[in-house]
């Protein structure tokens, strides 16, 4: 079975549940609590979990990247719902790249891109992590509150075993490299 059937399959499967659980919601009254306790935020995180899934039976591992975006937004919306501080998205924003970051880093794991997607992938959630305390403490969000200290102990901490993933050689050693191969240039 190639691809594209295999894809137009699970497509129509996911649509014939879909219609059977309106039209059982519909012609049985009682179903209808579901909509009840699930709140609108929730249906966007079920999207982007409904998008990886896909990805997955799909054999798309990239699908992992625009599921990662639905769900985060889906959270950050779920959040603001549930504190009403719709102000946060001001700096909120700053999380969507990290977003895409956990979608290369999980795509990396299911197959895609290797560790370079992957070190891509933590690179950008971490600058988005960091902007996002920025702009929150610049907006008047204490996104840390007294606990800022420990992104300074986990930046040095990364600086000091950051050289272990560069096979072992010591950042001098590095950077000395890196300026080489700029001359070289």
């Amino acid at each position: 079975m190639n691809k594209r059937t295999r894809s137009s399959l699970v497509f129509g499967f996911l649509l014939i549940l879909i219609g059977g659980w309106f039209l059982a919601v519909q012609l049985v009254p009682g179903l209808d609590w579901f909509w009840e306790i699930i709140s609108w935020p929730v249906i966007v995180i079920g999207v982007g979990v409904f998008l990886l899934l896909l990805g997955l039976i799909l054999g798309a591992p990239g699908m992992a990247v625009p599921a990662s975006i639905v769900g985060g937004i889906g959270g950050l919306l779920y959040w603001q719902n549930a504190t009403g501080y719709w102000e946060s998205w001001a700096f909120a924003w700053s999380l969507i790249p990290g977003f895409v970051g956990v979608g290369l880093m999980l795509a990396a794991l299911l197959g895609e891109g290797g560790k370079d997607n992957f070190r891509v992938g933590a690179w950008m959630s971490f600058i988005s992590l960091i902007v996002f305390v920025i702009f929150g403490a610049f907006f008047g969000a204490n996104v840390l509150g007294t606990y800022w200290p420990v992104l300074l102990i986990v930046f040095g901490l990364w600086i000091l075993i950051q050289p272990l993933f560069r096979g072992g050689k010591a950042m001098p050693d590095v950077i000395d490299e890196e300026i080489s191969e700029i001359g070289e240039e």
